[in-house]
């Protein structure tokens, strides 16, 4: 992606996106052609075997989307407003493209994008990394879980972990009842796997142990930050921030739980729910009062300024267009590979190719993933016939944050306490359509997810 995004080399650009593009679909040790065939089979003989049609009836049936008619229902709303979209962005490259001499391409899309950005907002990452010191943002993170939940994170430098550069900290109540323990692992180191994740050491639960008892949850949070030189700050970028508090929305998820089994409790919920509580926590970083109290110079203290806040909001809405294109392509894709029978599918690459000349997909975007390296769908089945799942949840966080934002109040305490009761306490406990509706008092709409990524043309 950086090299696309900074080479001024055309040739190589092309080089470089042909070869990336084309992974498992050429001849030799590396061909995944026929694996994909053969677990396409396998999926679909799986699925006749428990009285489904085809694989990703099976898969769908235990969701929140419950079957496919609701999942391309979802991608039909987003697809044309992101297309659009995406053809406004074109515009404005093809504007910056002028005397180049060739028309746009996908191997061109990113580097003329990236200047249009830098053109447009300006907005320099190693001067905003100043402003996200990690241990500002951990505070951000627990004031925020403060005021919206009355939870306190108390450090315990003295309990035992499992690496030195763990912190354990003890989580309670506003009034002082234990909630549970939190650890929090944030920087990369060798033998680590790669990513960001949460996860739990033990899940909250009650009565397991007898009449009274309650165990209470040891979550952990994990990320792969940079470790900076003794002495100096880990420095994130706006993105990595936002990945802390995803992960940290996961985990209050886990402490929040209060449910009588562990296996309903927490994040143990159907996948297209369970990001939910992630990605609505998310938002709370892009208040400008938590920016204003947290988002501090590390070295003056000085407070971010308007100026670049307003930048950094512009700059977050660019180029989604392309974005939710690419991503919407694969989970259309996705979906067909998995919704006919696999004898109807004679050549992968031929069917993926036909499928996104129906939906009209633009050949200087593309997907995201190709079929033939989609490792979402084949390394394992958690996310085959169901990569449409991060879109799902993003409907329902935009439009559960938009009920805070419509109160003119983000720590709002009757929502928060709503939000608490009604999603984040009930783990897997309560059917998670009739959650969200007990929250919201309706079932989710799109339009505030289409209006956070910017995919709504601009009133006149």
């Amino acid at each position: 992606m950086s090299f696309l995004s900074f080479s001024a080399r055309r040739d190589l650009r092309e080089q470089v996106w042909r070869a990336w593009v084309s992974r498992g679909e050429q001849p030799g040790a590396t061909d995944n052609r026929a694996i994909v065939a053969e677990l396409l089979a396998l999926r679909q003989q799986q699925a006749e075997l428990l009285g489904y049609a085809c694989y990703a009836d099976y898969a769908l049936a235990d969701t929140m989307a419950g079957s496919r008619a609701a999942v391309q229902a979802l991608l039909d709303q987003v697809w044309e407003p992101a297309k659009d979209a995406a053809a406004r962005e074109a515009a404005e490259i093809e504007a910056q493209m002028q005397g180049c001499g060739h028309a746009l391409q996908a191997w061109d899309w990113r580097y003329y994008a990236e200047q249009v950005r830098q053109t447009r907002y300006a907005v320099n990452a190693a001067e905003l990394k100043a402003y996200f010191p990690l241990d500002a943002m951990v505070e951000a993170l627990f004031d925020c879980a403060d005021r919206l939940f009355g939870l306190r994170f108390e450090l315990l430098p003295e309990a035992p972990s499992y690496h030195p550069d763990v912190k354990v900290y003890q989580v309670s109540d506003a009034d002082g009842s234990p909630r549970g323990l939190f650890l929090h692992d944030n920087f990369a180191r060798t033998g680590k796997r790669s990513g960001a994740w949460m996860n739990a050491l033990r899940w909250q639960s009650r009565g397991m142990e007898g009449p009274g008892s309650h165990s209470l949850p040891i979550i952990l949070n994990t990320n792969n930050f940079a470790k900076p030189a003794v002495g100096q700050p880990a420095l994130l970028s706006f993105d990595e921030a936002r990945t802390l508090f995803h992960e940290f929305g996961h985990g209050l998820h886990g402490l929040l739980s209060e449910v009588e089994f562990e296996r309903l409790s927490g994040t143990q919920v159907l996948r297209d729910f369970v990001e939910l509580p992630s990605q609505i926590f998310e938002h709370w970083l892009s208040v400008p009062e938590v920016l204003k109290r947290h988002a501090r110079h590390w070295q003056s203290g000085e407070p971010i300024s308007d100026e670049m806040l307003a930048r950094l909001k512009a700059a977050e809405r660019f180029n989604q267009g392309y974005d939710t294109v690419r991503y919407c392509a694969s989970a259309l894709v996705d979906l067909a590979a998995h919704g006919v029978h696999p004898t109807s599918i004679t050549d992968i690459s031929a069917f993926e190719l036909e499928a996104m000349k129906a939906a009209g997909l633009p050949e200087a975007i593309g997907l995201n993933h190709r079929l033939c390296h989609f490792q979402h769908l084949f390394s394992g089945s958690s996310y085959a016939a169901g990569y449409y799942v991060y879109l799902w949840a993003e409907v329902l966080d935009c439009d559960a944050y938009e009920a805070f934002a419509a109160l003119g109040d983000p720590f709002d305490p009757a929502l928060a306490e709503k939000l608490r009761s009604c999603i984040l306490s009930v783990g897997n406990s309560r059917e998670p359509g009739q959650a969200f509706r007990d929250f919201r008092g309706r079932d989710p709409r799109v339009e505030p997810m289409l209006r956070e990524r910017g995919l709504l043309p601009e009133p006149i």
